[in-house]
């Protein structure tokens, strides 16, 4: 079964059970702190689990886009992805074991949709604790149903779900499929790896609190999920996803670019496949990630290159990454459009980052020798600076001294991480308080000019513009702002023009005190990745314009006179710089 023809069947069933299908959230959870991409498939879902009315109904069903990181060491090996899909159908306080149990069981085993036959299966279930009782109710469910009591083994912490350290949380029960090539055993070993989990009911009874206790939702729900990588697998009685329709035409396009074949370094080739796939995804996002080394930016920035040192493994030479992202686009556009529209961003990031890198990985491998063969583990300066000056993730210099039998001092290299960001911190602060070299009347002047600057592109370039930065000088504004294009030159006319408009309105410019939070919701503007204190100063233009700031700032915008646009350039991948200056009469700024 192809995988298209399985995501089609899944939603078919659970529509014919009154599910309604909705699409995937976001890689990228806007709204949840605690996590920097979607790990499960019921994360974005949460404020429904806890009891809020969910406008589709109480009846689910859909595939969410995830992606795990935690596991990065063993990709590469049979069942491990960065990126992977969950099928998941969900009652919100609607149905609850009974029908779950039941259904997963049909969708498996009946002809008329995965037609599994029954002796390849085998189930976990919880065997409880001092708090929640061992799930007696779910063992009868499933020998009700035929499976046998060999095959049902109780579980620990394993059959205790829950997404994070607090929420929705509950007992699961989990099937297994029988991979082994020997006749499946009568007794079910779930430590015996060729049993793989293919699909896990949680049954959400609870709300786990940040000391670990446990008090009761006011709805039970039925979340479950189906690994789709390792549905696909299963029925494609294969061992593994990469030998699927999921991953074969982009190992494919790797054996082409390197002359080399799967069979002879399945490793290299898994690695390149699953970590593309995965940047691919990343950076073609509805809510679209760069590489930095930051964040998930540098999560992504660690998989691009991770995969790029494989590739050189392989022996390719050349850029490769945008082309096999080619392939991947190809493959997966066809249900998720957002990497066709994203194609040029992602297409482009990947050749940015390719040739940053490229620019100093040889050299950086080169002391990474040098130092491995002097001593017997890279100090935590010495992993800092192939970090720094090589742009070497932590995790490649750990791999690489793994590879040749040395250690690295992790806790050195955070020591100066944490050095070097107090310092570059203590720096900017004493060079430009707040971005500003002085409080001089140009200065001022040029300061609030900066605060309309942003509000004119977000109003007539693109309202998804975020301040990523500013300096100022008596001279000078410079002003950045993430963006992935460069501006034509009608716009950067149509910006200045809209600043100019607004001086000229001589709006008052005022300063109120107010929590974080209050000015979030009013939609202050502040500077993308910036931290700020629980309490904040939000300056208005006007109307027009309202933001984080520390000042200082003019009275009143007709103080301004008006501002000429010099300049507008690349700053960084994604970060487009203005840089504009005073124009000291009305005559000036009409010019």
């Amino acid at each position: 079964m192809d995988p298209a023809t399985l995501r089609e069947k899944y939603f078919e069933f659970f529509k014919s059970k009154n599910h309604a299908l909705i699409p995937s959230a976001s890689l990228v959870p806007l709204n949840d702190p605690s996590v920097l991409f979607t790990t499960a498939g019921m994360q974005p879902l949460v404020p429904y689990l806890l009891g809020q009315k969910h406008p589709a109904g109480k009846r689910l069903v859909n595939v969410q886009k995830c992606l795990r990181t935690g596991d990065v060491e063993n990709i590469g090996d049979n069942t491990h992805h960065t990126f992977f899909q969950m099928l998941g159908n969900w009652s919100l306080g609607d149905y609850f074991k009974k029908e779950a149990i039941e259904w997963s069981f049909e969708f498996l085993t009946s002809k008329k949709w995965l037609g599994i036959p029954k002796e390849m299966l085998a189930v976990t279930v919880y065997k409880g604790d001092e708090v929640v009782p061992v799930d007696k109710e779910a063992v009868a469910l499933w020998q009700g149903l035929g499976i046998a009591k060999e095959r049902i083994a109780y579980c620990g912490s394993d059959n205790f779900w829950s997404a994070g350290e607090t929420g929705p949380c509950g007992p699961c029960t989990e099937m297994f499929y029988w991979t082994g090539d020997e006749k499946v055993p009568v007794k079910f070993d779930p430590d015996d790896n060729r049993w793989v989990e293919i699909w896990n009911d949680v049954f959400m009874t609870y709300n786990k609190a940040k000391d670990g206790s446990l008090s009761h939702l006011s709805q039970k729900n039925v979340d479950t999920g189906m690994g789709f990588e390792r549905a696909v697998t299963v029925l494609a009685g294969e061992k593994s996803a990469y030998e699927t329709a999921l991953f074969k035409p982009i190992i494919k396009a790797v054996e082409k670019l390197s002359g080399k074949k799967y069979s002879e370094h399945k490793k290299a080739m898994r690695i390149i496949a699953d970590h593309l796939r995965a940047a691919v995804f990343i950076i073609g996002d509805e809510n679209s990630v760069i590489p930095s080394n930051v964040d998930r930016g540098y999560v992504l920035r660690r998989l691009i290159r991770r995969a790029i040192r494989y590739g050189k493994q392989l022996g390719i030479e050349d850029p490769f990454t945008s082309k096999v992202a080619e392939t991947i686009i190809k493959e997966y556009s066809s249900f998720y459009n957002e990497l066709m529209k994203n194609k040029s961003t992602i297409l482009s990031e990947l050749q940015l980052e390719e040739d940053r890198f490229a620019a100093t990985l040889e050299k950086g491998l080169r002391l990474f020798e040098k130092l491995a063969a002097e001593a017997e583990m890279i100090s935590g300066k010495d992993a800092f600076l192939l970090f720094q000056s090589y742009g070497f993730p932590l995790e490649m210099t750990q791999e690489l001294a793994l590879e040749n039998d040395i250690s690295v001092d992790e806790e050195g290299f955070k020591e100066e991480y944490e050095k070097h960001q107090e310092l570059s911190r203590t720096a900017s602060a004493g060079k430009f308080k707040g971005g500003l070299s002085d409080h001089s009347p140009e200065t001022t002047r040029l300061h609030t000019a900066t605060h309309l600057l942003n509000e004119a592109l977000r109003k007539v370039v693109s309202s998804e513009i975020k301040q990523r930065g500013s300096n100022i000088t008596p001279e000078r504004l410079r002003f950045d702002f993430s963006f992935d294009r460069k501006l034509t030159p009608e716009e950067v006319k149509k910006v200045e023009e809209e600043v100019n408009r607004v001086i000229k309105e001589e709006m008052p410019v005022r300063r109120e005190e107010m929590s974080k939070d209050e000015a979030i919701k009013i939609g202050a503007q502040m500077e993308f990745g910036a931290k700020y204190p629980d309490k904040v100063s939000v300056y208005f233009v006007g109307d027009y314009s309202k933001e984080f700031c520390g000042g200082p700032h003019v009275h009143n915008t007709k103080e301004i006179i008006g501002i000429k646009i010099t300049k507008e350039e690349s700053s960084s991948a994604g970060v487009r710089r203005i840089k504009a200056v005073l124009v000291h009469t009305h005559h000036d700024s009409r010019e």
